[in-house]
């Protein structure tokens, strides 16, 4: 049966055992539950006519938790606003989500200066008139309104990487049932510590995170804001057993000095999506942990499960109900051939779009986005947007998205792929491969690659020729050198700005001639 939220707060009422920590402070599961409540009596007394929207501005700090439960138990949606947004942007998901009142502090809160939010109302955690508020509310009883597991919780938005960011709608069922299957697949208990160090205004911390460590009864250590270097003191320091990722922060921990103690920690199992193979392995080796890579999206209509004879490269085998299907007729797209070099030799015929055909999966839909959704949903089906093929064993491969699909010279390319077969390079610590328009071929590849100093432009070409599964028309005619690559604050490459900047950059950028590279003088751009 599919629980809800509320549930397991009040599941959580009566434990006398640490549920949250912050910094130096720290909360019994019983008085987190109270506190919740105090929140709850609080949002239901500023409650006004209309969708009982709130909008939170905050770091991973303990009153976004006490707003999240606050909101399960008076039956308001929480309204994840991402601290990057800046001016009209901002103003513009505020809006869009239908906020009644936002909650920020006083380091977010010039993010809203001057900014048209209409009647919305502004709190500031840090600033008497909240406290005062909250003070009204002291003792209120854990009291929650009812709530089913269809019940509307929490609006996140996605992350924008092709366009403006679209409001998911989490359910609680959606947020819950998460937690749940990951605390019980992993055998979390009360004793042990989930640590969050994600941002909570993104389902990746809510679902594999924030409810993993309610579900258990497992004490929740919070970071207000990811650090790499403050990864492993927080472990030790919080006994963290348990921790999740999304996208690059692995990398990012990985990059930091190794230490021979590194593996005398506390933590058993790191969960995520979007690690890339190599910085799976040499995490569990480094820091003695399990690491677990799935695969999903906030909208949450597909999810992949890697299991251990999963192959490298792979994301697992599909679930019953979703497939890959062609994007122009619907009809299920051929298994993939290979060559005897592991090179993709039908990628037209194999490569596809992974669609739930069972139904909508978790997706709940976008808020106040009906024409998205009419796309995410056509024929009774989940269209993810999410590109990939079939082997001949049933192991599903990542291909790309949608939008970063490349037409090269009559071919259709998946990005996904040649990001892989670069990482192998012991020199390039990321990649991010996108089209730039030719008019002779369609797309040219670019790769924009952030490397290490000993790592020679000039050599890649030989690299790239001892690769077997490199096919001609995928090797990057143009690659830059960067500094960093454009992100949001979930970690993802935005493409569509690297792919707008095209060569018109700073940074160096080498063309490839056959197969030889040699640096693109500034005037030649």
């Amino acid at each position: 049966m599919t629980p809800t939220v509320t549930e397991l707060l009040l599941a959580r009422a009566d434990d006398d055992s640490c549920g949250l920590r912050f910094e130096d402070r720290a909360w019994t599961w019983s008085s987190t539950v109270r506190t919740c409540a105090q929140y709850a009596s609080l949002l239901e007394s500023l409650r006004r006519p209309g969708p009982f929207h709130v909008g939170v501005l905050l770091g991973n700090v303990p009153e976004f938790a006490f707003l999240l439960g606050g909101a399960a138990l008076s039956g308001a949606v929480v309204v994840g606003l991402n601290p990057t947004r800046r001016g009209a942007a901002l103003a513009r998901d505020a809006r869009l989500a239908d906020c009644q009142l936002i909650v920020t502090d006083s380091a977010h809160a010039e993010l809203l200066d001057d900014l048209d939010l209409g009647t919305v109302e502004l709190l500031v955690i840090d600033e008497p008139r909240w406290q005062a508020l909250l003070a009204e509310h002291a003792g209120s009883a854990v009291d929650p309104v009812p709530a089913t597991p269809d019940d509307l919780l929490v609006l996140v938005f996605t992350s924008g990487t092709g366009g403006e960011p679209k409001a998911v709608r989490c359910t609680h069922g959606k947020i819950a049932a998460p937690g749940r299957m990951l605390a019980d697949r992993f055998g979390l208990t009360g004793d042990d510590v989930t640590y969050v160090s994600m941002p909570l205004f993104h389902s990746n911390a809510l679902m594999a995170g924030w409810a993993v460590g309610l579900a258990a009864g497992a004490g929740i250590a919070l970071r207000r804001r990811f650090s790499a270097s403050g990864f492993l003191p927080d472990v030790r320091r919080f006994g963290a057993t348990y921790a999740n990722y999304v996208g690059k922060p692995l990398s990012h921990i990985l990059a930091t000095s190794e230490r021979p103690d590194d593996h005398e920690n506390p933590l058993r199992v790191v969960y995520g999506n979007e690690g890339n193979e190599r910085d799976l392995a040499r995490f569990a080796e480094r820091f003695g942990c399990r690491v677990v890579d799935g695969f999903g999206s906030t909208e949450g209509g597909v999810a992949v499960a890697r299991t251990p004879d999963t192959p490298p490269g792979a994301l697992g085998r599909l679930p019953d109900g979703v497939a890959v299907l062609h994007p122009d007729t619907g009809k299920p797209c051929d298994l993939a051939e290979f060559s005897a070099d592991g090179r993709l030799l039908n990628p037209d015929e194999a490569i596809g779009e992974l669609v739930n055909t069972a139904g909508s999966g978790w997706f709940a839909g976008y808020y106040n986005a009906p024409e998205a959704d009419a796309e995410r949903m056509r024929d009774g089906m989940y269209w993810s947007g999410d590109l990939a093929y079939l082997d001949a064993d049933g192991f599903c491969h990542f291909a790309g998205r949608s939008a970063d699909w490349l037409r090269v010279d009559g071919e259709n390319l998946g990005t996904a792929p040649i990001e892989r077969i670069l990482l192998r390079h012991p020199e390039i610590a990321e990649a991010a491969v996108y089209g730039i328009p030719d008019p002779r071929v369609g797309d040219q590849v670019m790769a924009a690659l952030i490397a290490t100093p000993e790592f020679d432009p000039a050599t890649l070409g030989d690299f790239l020729a001892a690769q077997p599964d490199l096919g001609p028309k995928q090797w990057p005619r143009y690659v830059r050198l960067a500094a960093e690559l454009p992100r949001t604050a979930t970690f993802k490459v935005v493409k569509r700005r690297l792919a707008s900047e095209g060569r018109e950059t700073a940074d160096p950028i080498w063309h490839r001639s056959t197969t030889h590279y040699s640096p693109v003088p500034d005037q030649a751009r």
